[in-house]
């Protein structure tokens, strides 16, 4: 379940064809309600149907990854157009999330653990340092914030939603100036870990597929996404840190998810954050590791193992 054009639902139907001879229902919410749907239960049981697709009774697993809205016509009054939407929204999950599937994720584990401020608190008790942090909408907080702490502080998004990519940045006393800005945008505010390495974890039910990134050797030093130039290569995490890593995901309630750890100059391994939905084909292509493959195989087999790795 993802947006039509999502790469990443399109590699994983490819794989599913090629490796497992299934052909999968890709669905975007937003065709509804322009397609048609029914849920009927009776003394027989229970049968769900959309106008555009066959077999939906019979889905045993189900990657829930990328999923919008429904896509309501809007009409006349603002007031009307909420209440078609809620109803839509309503129906349609109703219809999917009762299916007696193996999902991945739970939808509602998801929606929980996409939340920054959750994964912080859990990763902590998970035995995860963490750099210490504010989360606030409040100026005088922030300032007050970066200002007592001993090194530099950086900011970034605390949401997780299809907005234009916003980059973590360090703050800079010119930033002091804007901070009127997060009253209406709730903003993170960490301690900038001078760093070794950031690693990237794909985490598929207890295999943790981990791509050491060489990000001070570009531009990427402060956010790693933004050079995807410098060196990526296979990487395996010390036992401790798999151990809260497992502790994490399983308090969490997550079989997938994709990580973002920093490897300090202090040899300490920071967890920076969590997305139940996050994007890892650029590392397959990268490094070769058979993430798509395992991914494929939990979804058919339960069972994320891939032979040879």
């Amino acid at each position: 379940m993802s947006e039509s054009d999502d790469l990443h639902a399109t590699a994983m139907a490819a794989t599913l064809r090629e490796h497992h001879g299934l052909s999968p229902i890709h669905l975007d919410l937003r065709d509804f309600p322009r397609e048609s749907g029914s849920f009927r239960l009776d003394r027989l049981g229970t049968t769900r149907s959309l106008s555009h697709v066959i077999g939906l009774d019979t889905v045993r697993s189900v990657w829930w990854r990328r999923p919008h809205p429904c896509l309501v016509p809007g009409g006349v009054r603002a007031s009307d157009d909420a209440y078609r939407q809620a109803e839509c929204d309503g129906f349609i999950q109703g219809l999917l999330w009762s299916i007696p599937a193996f999902w991945i994720n739970d939808p509602g584990a998801d929606r929980t653990a996409a939340r920054k401020i959750v994964q912080l608190e859990t990763a902590q008790r998970a035995g995860f340092a963490i750099p210490e942090t504010l989360i606030t909408n409040d100026p005088d907080e922030a300032r007050s914030f970066a200002e007592s702490r001993p090194g530099p502080v950086v900011y970034k998004r605390t949401g997780t939603g299809r907005a234009e990519f916003a980059e973590t940045r360090l703050i800079t006393a010119a930033d002091f100036g804007k901070l009127a800005g997060i009253r209406s945008a709730p903003t993170t505010f960490q301690d900038y870990i001078q760093a070794e390495c950031d690693l990237r974890v794909v985490w598929v039910d207890g295999i943790a597929w981990t791509v050491r990134i060489d990000s001070q050797a570009g531009v990427g030093r402060v956010d790693s996404r933004l050079d995807t130039s410098v060196d990526f290569a296979r990487a395996q995490l010390p036992a401790s840190v798999s151990k809260s890593l497992a502790t994490l995901m399983g308090a969490l309630g997550l079989s997938f998810g994709v990580l973002d750890l920093r490897l300090g100059l202090d040899g300490e391994y920071y967890f920076l954050e969590v997305n139940p939905q996050g994007q890892f084909a650029y590392l397959e292509i990268k490094t070769g590791l058979p993430i798509f493959r395992s991914l494929s195989n939990l979804l058919v087999h339960s069972d994320g193992m891939v032979p040879g790795y």
